[in-house]
Parts: C-alpha cells; structure tokens; sequence
C-alpha cells in the first residue's frame, strides 16, 4: 500500500521531516518526507496497511514543536521506494 500526504501547519524547521523518518522506519515503512515551497511537508508512505495506518495517525500530531493544522490525502501512485528519506 502507497499512500501520499500533505502535512500543513507549523511543520518546517521542528525537525518534522527528521522525526517522520524515525516513526516510519520504526514501523518498517519506506518513502520520504520533503518540505514544499507552501510550508508544507509531504509524506509518501508505502508498506504495511496497518503501519501506514499508524504513521498517517501520528502525522496528525507530529513532533512536540509542531503544529498540524491539517493532514491532507494526495492522490498517489503504489511505487517501491527504498528506505525511508528526507530531502
């Protein structure tokens, strides 16, 4: 399963990308998390139905510094990424 994510709010410069890559890696998930040029941060995740699942749940939060306002669902298209990465 490959599902992709627009995470909005005050999630640049609190190190969300960073600790996205830790909770995906924890729950075996691959793909990325980069900023984009609105403030916002997208997050492609593919792999278990139930570990994107957990990791889209904490996107609603993030890290301790952030502040999401919003999680939207992208369309996207199921590609096999490599480890999880930041750019």
């Amino acid at each position: 399963m490959c599902r992709l994510f627009k995470v909005s709010g005050r999630v640049q410069g609190v190190f969300f990308r960073a600790n996205t890559r830790k909770v995906a890696q924890s729950l075996d998930v691959r793909g990325h998390a980069v900023n984009l040029a609105d403030g916002s941060v997208e997050v492609r995740a593919c792999g278990d139905d139930g570990a994107v699942a957990k990791l889209e749940a904490w996107l609603h939060d993030g890290p301790p510094q952030a502040a999401v306002t919003s999680v939207d669902e992208l369309p996207a298209e199921c590609t096999s990424p490599g480890r999880f990465r930041t750019g």
